[in-house]
C-alpha cells in the first residue's frame, strides 16, 4: 500500500531504496499527491462510472442498435478504461506521495497520441516497458531483420492479451494492436513521436489532428474485441458499426444521458489538452493564480464527484486482471 499489483507495477530499483531513505513530511509534495488525487477521483467517479452506464447498456445489447449508437458505446468504453485505470493510477501515485514514496508515471495523455506507438508509450506505462524490458528486449528487441522485429512486436502484444485474460477476445485485442505497429515497423517510424504533441504550442497542426483521430480511432477498434463477452460479439458488434446506420442519429433510452456526459468529457479533455505537458492535469494547478481561484476551482471538482458518486459499488476494470 498504496502499491498494489494491478499497476503502476513499480520496479525493485525504484522502490526498494525508498524505504531506507529517510523521510520527513514536505508540504508541497503533500498537496501536489491531494491534488493528483482529487483528479483521480474525478476521472473515476465522474468520468468513469457515467460512461460505463452506457457502455454497459449499448455492448450488452448491441444487436438493437444503429451503427452510430454503437459507436458512441464504444467511445464511451475507451474513457471508461482510461478514466477507471489512469484514475486508479492517479490515486494510487498521489496517495503515496503523502507518504513520501514516488511511484512512477503509469498515464501520459494516451488519446493525444499521433500514432499506435506513441499510444503504447503512454498507456499503462509501468506494464509496457516492464513487458519492454524483461521480454522484447531480450528476445532481441528492434535489433536485427525487419522480420524479426514484426516476429518479436507480435510475440509480446500476444502475450499481453494472454496477461488480461485467457479469452481469445484479448488475444485478438493484443495481436491486432500489434498489426497496427506493422506498417510503423516497416517504414522504421516506430519512434518518431517521442515528445507529447504540440509541445510549447496551443493547438496542434491539421496534420497533427488527423494523426490523433486516426489512432483513436484504432484503438476503439480494438476496445470492442476487449469489452467483448466473446468473438462472436465482437464481429457482430463492428458488422453492425459499420453499416448504413453508422451516419445516422444515435437513438437508445438512455440517450438523455449523453449530454451531460459529453460536457463532462469535454471539461476532463480540455483540461488534460490544456496541461498536457505536465504530470497529470491538476499538477501544480493554480500555483500562480490567487487562492480564491484554486479552491473555487478544487471547490468545483469535488461538488461534481459529489454530485456523481452512486450507492452501488463500482470496482476498478483492472483489478480483475
Amino acid at each position: 500500500f498504496p502499491q498494489l499489483v494491478a499497476g503502476p507495477i513499480e520496479r525493485a530499483t525504484n522502490l526498494l531504496p525508498q524505504f531506507y531513505r529517510t523521510r520527513s513530511f514536505d508540504f508541497d509534495n503533500s498537496k501536489e499527491g491531494l491534488r493528483q488525487i482529487l483528479w483521480g477521483f474525478f476521472k473515476k467517479v465522474v468520468i468513469a462510472d457515467n460512461c460505463a452506464e452506457i457502455a454497459n447498456l449499448v455492448f450488452n445489447n448491441s444487436a438493437d442498435y444503429s451503427g452510430s449508437t454503437l459507436l458512441l458505446g464504444v467511445i464511451c468504453f475507451a474513457f471508461q478504461i482510461y478514466g477507471d485505470f489512469s484514475g486508479y493510477s492517479d490515486i494510487a501515485i498521489g496517495t503515496a506521495k503523502l507518504f513520501g514514496f514516488n511511484l512512477m508515471r503509469n498515464f501520459a495523455y494516451p488519446y493525444f497520441s499521433r500514432d499506435i506507438a506513441e499510444f503504447w508509450r503512454r498507456w499503462h506505462i509501468s506494464l509496457s516497458t516492464w513487458f519492454r524490458d524483461y521480454i522484447y528486449i531480450p528476445m532481441g528487441g528492434s535489433r536485427g531483420t525487419t522480420w524479426r522485429k514484426i516476429k518479436n512486436t507480435i510475440i509480446i502484444f500476444t502475450i499481453s492479451g494472454f496477461w488480461h485474460g485467457a479469452n481469445w477476445t484479448f488475444i485478438v485485442w493484443g495481436f491486432l494492436n500489434a498489426v497496427y505497429f506493422l506498417p510503423l515497423i516497416l517504414t522504421n517510424k516506430n519512434r518518431i513521436n517521442l515528445e507529447i504533441v504540440a509541445k510549447h504550442s496551443l493547438f496542434p497542426t491539421l496534420k497533427e489532428f488527423f494523426q490523433i483521430l486516426l489512432t483513436f480511432l484504432l484503438t476503439l477498434v480494438a476496445w470492442i474485441f476487449f469489452r467483448s463477452e466473446s468473438l462472436m460479439h465482437a464481429f457482430v458488434f463492428l458488422k453492425g458499426m459499420f453499416s448504413v446506420s453508422l451516419f445516422s442519429l444515435p437513438h437508445f433510452s438512455g440517450i438523455g444521458r449523453t449530454v451531460p456526459i459529453a460536457f463532462l468529457l469535454t471539461f476532463m479533455i480540455a483540461l488534460e489538452w490544456f496541461n498536457r505537458e505536465k504530470e497529470f492535469a491538476l499538477s501544480n494547478f493554480g500555483t500562480n493564480r490567487t487562492t480564491l481561484y484554486r479552491w473555487s476551482f478544487y471547490s468545483l471538482i469535488v461538488f461534481l464527484i459529489g454530485m456523481h458518486m452512486q450507492t452501488n459499488e463500482t470496482p476498478f476494470i483492472y483489478f480483475q486482471f
